[in-house]
């Protein structure tokens, strides 16, 4: 690796810190939800700010950011779409009943997921709950989504999955695959012995693969339920998952060792990963995320929030 570099621009206008940040498909425009309870859009170009989101309770969990809108979740329990143009929020969705951890814009839809332990599915231009999927039995923090055109032709298989499949993860230990059309729950994926905290899909394999704060990453086949295999190398929490390609790059936090390392690993081997060079984290309190507790009342009453970074904070509501 290179010697260090110094920052292209500085955006600097938030006055809490940034949960998430999201980056426009045509990469001119930056979104940033923040613990101030503001989402503010800015240019890639000079790093001015475009717009200020405001409206938003408490803070902001979770952004995306598309061609023409903008969307956020928040503690407050609500998602809201915004005019990218003008920072108008142009609709509230309202019905989960603590915080809202992720969202997902897909196939013209909405999705999120919830310390209430349902995820759900929205209209996004009409702003109304269209499905609710629930059954897990603690806090839904990552979810992905498989259109239909992505899964297998065949005859059982377009019947079970004519609206896609959602993939959701939980406190609880396990994944759950749900069928969006019907609400049914298609598959659980159990072989975790801790939370999971994230997941990705490899769209063409109809492959998910988890991580948990069990140390471990397992890939699984979301139409039959069967678990493909188990990446054991990590020694803390596996926070992030991303698949470029044919590899799976792995992001950890570790819980005891205080380090953070990258991996990668081709999906079809089993030969150890290989690790690149470790760096130096602060240790977090994953601890609170234990799979065996599965009072998500407690947890919201807590205000627990689970950022990116694998850290667990507990927030009081903010002061308007």
């Amino acid at each position: 690796m290179g010697g260090g570099g110094s920052a292209l621009r500085v955006c600097a206008d938030h006055r809490g810190g940034i949960n998430w940040l999201s980056l426009s498909p045509d990469g001119q425009r930056l979104l940033t939800g923040s613990e101030d309870g503001t989402a503010r859009l800015w240019s890639t170009a000079d790093g001015q700010c475009c717009a200020l989101l405001q409206g938003h309770e408490s803070y902001v969990t979770f952004c995306q950011l598309e061609d023409e809108a903008a969307f956020t979740c928040s503690a407050d329990c609500t998602i809201r779409r915004w005019d990218v143009l003008t920072g108008q929020c142009l609709q509230v969705y309202r019905g989960h009943t603590s915080i809202v951890n992720r969202i997902l814009v897909a196939n013209n839809q909405l999705f999120s997921s919830s310390y209430d332990r349902t995820a759900r599915v929205w209209s996004v231009d009409k702003g109304q709950m269209s499905r609710e999927f629930r059954g897990h039995r603690n806090c839904v923090l990552t979810l992905a989504y498989s259109a239909p055109w992505d899964l297998p032709s065949t005859p059982c298989v377009e019947e079970a999955a004519a609206g896609g499949l959602l993939v959701t993860g939980s406190t609880d230990g396990t994944a759950k695959v749900w069928q969006v059309a019907s609400g049914c729950c298609h598959q659980t994926l159990r072989g975790h012995t801790g939370a999971v905290l994230c997941l990705v899909l490899d769209t063409p394999g109809h492959t998910a693969f988890t991580g948990s704060t069990d140390a471990t990453i397992r890939a699984w086949d979301i139409l039959s339920g069967e678990q493909l295999r188990v990446f054991r190398e990590h020694q803390g929490s596996v926070i992030c998952l991303e698949v470029p390609g044919e590899k799976l790059q792995v992001t950890v936090s570790a819980v005891e060792s205080s380090s953070s390392r990258c991996r990668e690993k081709h999906l079809l081997q089993e030969q150890p990963l290989q690790v690149e060079q470790p760096f130096q984290v602060e240790q977090h309190a994953l601890h609170s995320l234990n799979a065996e507790d599965t009072s998500s009342e407690r947890a919201g009453a807590a205000r627990a929030h689970l950022l990116g970074d694998g850290r667990v904070r507990p927030r009081a509501r903010m002061n308007r």
